[in-house]
């Protein structure tokens, strides 16, 4: 996501900025922040890769993929294992065993919640408020009904399958189109006028202001993004690169699921 000259990366980062800029309904209702945050950690890291798994089997490929022709699916399949090279994942049988047992968590889990909150609407998977754990777990869902032919596994979790509609019937607000060079030429001009987002660098954490690191993924998508620390704190790190078409940006992302490392200074 971008803001002026100010790039958030990863969707647990996106959502809380998201969640300052637009407060009403929050993503993180004060009654259950706690409890939702570490729901949707859950469903991104574990909910989501085994869903996708299961939805991937050669009866659910046609319908996520579409038209695509087999030069393009051998393509996907190439890209999707570049960008995932060390990463075990579960067979097509034991992702189907696993997505069940975790959908029998979440149909508990809503059964609870009925019975304690008797909420309406709802109930909503951490508390009496949707809140971003809802919004996580309806996000690996929603890939399994994208394929009809293994989408019926839903249909023995009645609790689940009332809540997903219901999350999936909110639809999207307003949005316009912006090409890529608009986008370039926003970020180069806040850049250039020194706007960017409030960051510092807290003492203590193991990196001092200016120093030369790049931040990588722990889990997919391994390419490091090398810079200046210009923000760091126990959620997020900051650093600022220089492009030729973008300008000075500061790019950030969160601690959790993100190594930090000092750059190896250049043999002279």
């Amino acid at each position: 996501m971008q803001l002026g000259a100010d790039v958030y990366c990863d969707t647990a980062l996106i959502c809380r900025v998201i969640d300052t800029l637009q407060p009403e309904a929050p993503l993180y209702p004060r009654s259950c922040a706690g409890l939702a945050e570490m729901m949707a950690q859950w469903a991104d890291q574990q909910l989501f890769w085994t869903a996708v798994t299961y939805t991937m089997q050669p009866a659910g490929l046609a319908h996520v993929l579409g038209e695509a022709s087999p030069e393009q699916m051998k393509a996907f399949a190439a890209d999707r294992a570049a960008f995932a090279p060390n990463t075990r994942r579960p067979t097509p049988v034991d992702a189907e065993a696993a997505l069940r047992a975790m959908l029998g968590w979440m149909e508990a889990q809503l059964g609870h919640q009925s019975e304690r909150l008797s909420a309406e609407p709802g109930p909503w998977m951490a508390g009496p408020a949707r809140s971003i754990a809802d919004f996580a777990c309806a996000h690996a869902l929603w890939f399994v009904r994208l394929a009809p032919p293994v989408a019926g596994i839903l249909d023995g979790f009645p609790r689940v399958a009332e809540w997903l509609q219901g999350m999936l019937s909110g639809g999207h607000g307003p949005s316009t189109r912006m090409k890529s060079a608009e986008a370039l030429m926003v970020a180069a001009t806040s850049g250039a006028a020194g706007l960017h987002a409030p960051v510092f660098v807290h003492p203590d954490l193991g990196f001092e202001p200016d120093a030369e690191v790049t931040v990588c993924a722990t889990d997919v998508g391994l390419d490091p993004v090398a810079g200046r620390l210009v923000g760091l704190t126990p959620e997020r790190v900051t650093i600022e690169r220089v492009d030729d078409r973008a300008g000075r940006v500061h790019v950030h992302f969160p601690r959790i699921g993100f190594q930090i490392k000092r750059q190896k200074a250049s043999p002279s």
